[in-house]
Order: structure tokens, then C-alpha cells, then sequence
């Protein structure tokens, strides 16, 4: 099982809690891509995408874990799958002690909270911001009907949004103050774990470091743990203590952020690392850009999946599945590094 160092380093404050935060255990999710009665007219089992391929990790409290990979690695199922908008196929998650069914209670639902990549599609675009607020906090009963309009107020003033925005609608803000609506409605519920996907993706250079800086400073202020997913590797090197590495639904690298980047084990993180763009910066000889694309979920390679695409694969990598093993902090899914007997 993955454990971020923040989560470790806080195991006696999490006891003294009751087993507080977020576990996730050997997850999968599969999606169908055909129906039933087209799998039955050809005889055969229903085909099936799997999204998330036996990944574990554990959130703990006020911990901030970076989470990075190529599209379609499986990030977003796996912060969708953490807020419940997916249900798992098979695997367990488990919050504060207690493991999660299909059903969620209210007080469960506003433990884990997320804030989406695009606030122009995720915000109703016929309500005013003070409406989008007051609906939540009318529906969970967390302030009495007379405070709703002033909880609205401190919700848009902890964002940093002036208190006349409570009358807008999503279409007279700008890209920037949409994003901020998005965090204040996550934050309405008094989450325990805020998970970011991808929330400063489509924001200008300017306003992501706002966002940024504004999401830093609601975890201090506000106890929370954070799970921040991107593609770009400087913005998640700049937020998160922890990093987790995905590759076609699994996990292939993880560890303490600034261990991860100094030492990349695995050559998918190498190349990642590598194709980041920054000032100033030396590649390593030999690295650069990941070459070819990931292979089609539905006809993946045998053993590593990353092998065809490896400029360090050898024979052994074509037939067997690395597994996720290293020590307590750093963890990688190589044969190079996991397999005592190595490429020869």
C-alpha cells in the first residue's frame, strides 16, 4: 500500500484522532465500452476499460499529495472515485476508520470535497453565486436560514472575492473568480480532504499563481488535506509534499515530492521530469521526451506496461508485471530496481 510521508509523519496525531483521513485499498474501476446484449449476440463477456488498476494510497490529515501522468492515466476516475461520482468496481476506501459503501451519508459525502477544471461547466450558469452557496448550505443544515446570506459572505471573503460577487452569475466573472466560486462551494461543506483536478489548467500564467497561493493558504488555515492533480510537474513540485505517478491506471512511482524529482527511479518519471519545461534547467544525457503513445486500454502489453515505450526495457520486461515495492518512503514499479535479479 502507497503512504504519503505527510500521512506517516503524522501517525500519532492521527491515532489520538480516531483514524482520521482518507484509504484507499487496492482499487479498481472498470467502465463497459458495449453493451450486454451486444456481448451476449457475440457470445463473449461484455468488454471493459479499466480506469483504475489496483491502486492504493492513503490521505492524511493536513498531508498534500501530487498526483501526475499522462491523459488517461486514471487520475481524474481516481479523484471522482474518492467524491463518489464513481463507483468502485472491486477494492475498498475507507475514511476516518471507516470503509465506504455504495451509499454515502451527508455528513460522509462533506468529508471529501472537489473543485473541477473547468468552473464555466461545473458552476450553474442560471444561478447567482450567493444562490449556488446558499443551496448547499440549506441542504447539509450547516448554518440556521438566518445566516445562510452571512455564511455566503465569509465563504466568498475566505476566497478572496469581494462581497458584491454574491450577486453575479458564473457569466459576469472572469476565469479566475469562476475558480474561486469553485473552492468557496467546495468549502461550504467544511471538508476534511479538497481535492483540485486540474484547477488551474485553463487559467492564465498570472491567475494560476493566485489560485495557487490561495490554495496553500486555505490548508494552513483550514487544517485540510489536499490532493492537487496536473499535468504540469513545476505547479505540483510547488504544492505538494507528496507525489504519486501514474501510468494506464496504476501507480508506478511514489514517494516525498522533492525525492521523487531529484532521484526519478522510473524512466516514465525520468521522461516526464525531463520533458518538464524550466528556466535554466539540464537534462540528464539521454532523457527527453516520452517517445510513441500509450498503448489502447483495451489491448494493453504483456508484463510492464510501460515497456514498449521504455528506452531501458530488456526481455524480462516484455513477460513480467513489475509490482510497487521499495522502501517506506520511496516506492517505485521498475524490474531495474524491484527485481534482485535485474536485466540480465
Amino acid at each position: 500500500m502507497i503512504g504519503t510521508r505527510a500521512s506517516r509523519s503524522r501517525e500519532d496525531h492521527t491515532a489520538a484522532a480516531g483514524a482520521r483521513g482518507v484509504e484507499v485499498r487496492d482499487a479498481i474501476v472498470q467502465f463497459p465500452v458495449e453493451s450486454a446484449l451486444a456481448a451476449r449476440l457475440r457470445r463473449r463477456e461484455p468488454l471493459k476499460v479499466t480506469a483504475l488498476d489496483g491502486v492504493s494510497l492513503s490521505i492524511g490529515p493536513r498531508s498534500s499529495l501530487g498526483i501526475v501522468g499522462e491523459s488517461g492515466c486514471g487520475k481524474s476516475t481516481l479523484a471522482r472515485m474518492l467524491v463518489g461520482l464513481v463507483p468502485l468496481t472491486s477494492g475498498s476506501l475507507v475514511v476516518d476508520g471507516r470503509e465506504l459503501g455504495t451509499d454515502r451519508d451527508k455528513a460522509t459525502r462533506r468529508k471529501i470535497q472537489m473543485v473541477f477544471q473547468d468552473p464555466s461547466s461545473s458552476l450553474n450558469p442560471a444561478l447567482t453565486v450567493g444562490q449556488t452557496l446558499a443551496e448547499l448550505l440549506r441542504a447539509h443544515d450547516l448554518v440556521s436560514p438566518c445566516d445562510v446570506k452571512a455564511r455566503c459572505h465569509e465563504l466568498l471573503d475566505l476566497v478572496g472575492l469581494p462581497s458584491a460577487t454574491i450577486d453575479s452569475k458564473p457569466r459576469q466573472l472572469s476565469g479566475g473568480q469562476r475558480q474561486r466560486v469553485g473552492i468557496a462551494r467546495a468549502l461550504a461543506l467544511e471538508p476534511e480532504v479538497l481535492i483540485a483536478d486540474e484547477a488551474v489548467a485553463a487559467l492564465d500564467v498570472s491567475v494560476q499563481a493566485l489560485v495557487l497561493n490561495l490554495l496553500a493558504e486555505l490548508r494552513q488555515e483550514l487544517d485540510l488535506a489536499l490532493v492537487f492533480i496536473s499535468h504540469d510537474l513545476s505547479v505540483v513540485r510547488h504544492i505538494s509534499e507528496d507525489l504519486l505517478v501514474m501510468y494506464m491506471g496504476r501507480v508506478v512511482e511514489s514517494g516525498p515530492t522533492e525525492e521523487v524529482f531529484k532521484d526519478p527511479r522510473h524512466p516514465y518519471t525520468r521522461a516526464l521530469i525531463a520533458a518538464a519545461p524550466e528556466i535554466h534547467a539540464r537534462k540528464r544525457s539521454g532523457e527527453g521526451a516520452l517517445a510513441g503513445e500509450p498503448p489502447s486500454p483495451l489491448a494493453l502489453p504483456p508484463g510492464c506496461r510501460f515497456a514498449p515505450r521504455c528506452p531501458l526495457r530488456f526481455d524480462r520486461c516484455g513477460i513480467e508485471d513489475p509490482q510497487l515495492l521499495g522502501d517506506a518512503d520511496h516506492q517505485v514499479a521498475c524490474l531495474l530496481y524491484c527485481d534482485p535479479i535485474g536485466p540480465a
